[in-house]
């Protein structure tokens, strides 16, 4: 089974690169924010739902960044082959979102969710200038980090 992943990379004015740290069945993951492609979505739907799911932002897609072109088992099943599609994305508004400052530092109530569905998130910028692929967990975000330090310039 192939599960379709699309996600938004977000480089705010101060070039800081927004990122999610989630707690999923106990495994901490940094990774970029996103997820699952549903049925009957387009890719950009997805992404413009995942942002509003996730932290109730509206965002503008600008233009697609990258595919993932290599075979990538999923973290969390197996039997299954993760595709993940990335666009460079704009927010219309982040002054409400709560962003950590820390990796991993999760509100009181992304904990009380945690007890019953097992995920937590929260969110926060890096720098561009400390943003490396080792920021990432997962291999293809990875990939994608060093694609963003290329496409800005940073070494």
């Amino acid at each position: 089974m192939i599960n379709v992943r699309v996600y938004g990379i977000l480089i705010n004015e101060k070039r800081q690169v927004l990122v999610s740290d989630e707690l999923i069945r106990g495994m901490k993951i940094t990774k970029f924010c996103g997820g699952g492609l549903e049925y009957g979505e387009g890719t950009i739907d997805c992404l413009i739902r995942e942002f509003k799911e996730e932290m109730n932002v509206a965002i503008n897609v600008k233009n697609h960044l990258y595919t993932t072109d290599f075979f990538q088992q999923s973290a969390f099943n197996n039997a299954h082959q993760i595709l993940s599609i990335y666009y460079h994305v704009e927010a219309t508004k982040l002054n409400h979102v709560a962003f950590s400052e820390e990796p991993f530092l999760f509100s009181k109530s992304a904990m009380d969710n945690y007890q019953t569905t097992q995920q937590a998130e929260s969110f926060r910028f890096i720098d561009i200038d400390k943003f490396s692929a080792d920021c990432m967990t997962l291999p293809i975000d990875k990939k994608v980090a060093e694609l963003i330090l290329e496409i800005n310039n940073v070494k």
